[in-house]
């Protein structure tokens, strides 16, 4: 299974008011297991930032003004995404500005090219009424989010990732493995068996028997003949 956990950065919250993405951070897992592909963008939005963005994400105007528009670099972020699931936390933000971006090029929704799974929804479930923001989840999961002094998409698609991990250990204990080496990741859907190493069968020598079968016995007396495993299985 391959999935892509993503993050932006817009020029503001809302984005009916014109809003823009500025920074889009992806990581790729392959059945649960970075890859270290990743994909990472910052954006010239055409437009000022609001303040409380600036604040937040450090990022400025100046900054921006020589980065590329989101048109011209569409193709490789869908290349990137085609077919995956995209794990976004509190994904109605993040897909409602990217639908926005990809309506201006005339390239369909976010949900023609990848599935989402909103990591906001699931940490609800399992922690109902605690606060459920990336910076809670990291301090209540054990991910140290220790160096982020600013909001950035990349270092939050990565701390997201090991967040979903940790949300959803042992989920894929059963699933088959993959090489997911970065310059050998897995088509969506492959997966191979690890080698499985050949069981040792030991049996038990003539001593263990002479003990199980004294041990049986002090049962047996103790019990009164209401030994069990006598009865099921009588010595030969």
């Amino acid at each position: 299974m391959r999935q892509i956990v993503l993050d932006t950065e817009t020029t503001g919250l809302e984005v009916g008011r014109g809003n823009r993405v500025v920074e889009i951070g992806c990581i790729e897992l392959v059945q649960r297991r970075p890859t270290g592909r990743s994909f990472h963008r910052y954006l010239n939005p055409q437009r000022a930032m609001e303040d409380g963005a600036r604040e937040v994400t450090g990022l400025t105007e100046e900054f921006l003004a020589d980065k590329p528009l989101f048109g011209q670099v569409a193709d490789d972020f869908l290349d990137f995404i085609r077919g995956a699931e995209l794990v976004i936390h509190n994904a109605a933000f993040d897909v409602g500005f990217l639908d926005a971006e990809l309506a201006r090029i005339g390239a369909g929704r976010l949900s023609d090219h990848a599935g989402v799974l909103d990591t906001l929804a699931l940490a609800r479930e399992q922690f109902p009424g605690q606060r459920n923001s990336l910076d809670a989840l990291c301090k209540r999961l054990g991910v140290d989010n220790s160096h982020r002094e600013l909001h950035g998409a990349l270092l939050d698609a990565q701390l997201l990732a090991d967040v979903y991990l940790a949300m959803t250990a042992g989920q894929g204990a059963l699933e088959l493995s993959s090489d997911v080496s970065p310059g050998n990741h897995a088509a969506p859907g492959a997966a191979g068996a690890l080698p499985r190493p050949s069981l040792r069968v030991r049996c038990a020598d003539g001593a263990e028997l002479a003990a199980h079968a004294a041990r049986l016995a002090a049962v047996e007396k103790a019990s009164r003949g209401s030994c069990l495993w006598l009865k099921l299985d009588p010595p030969p």
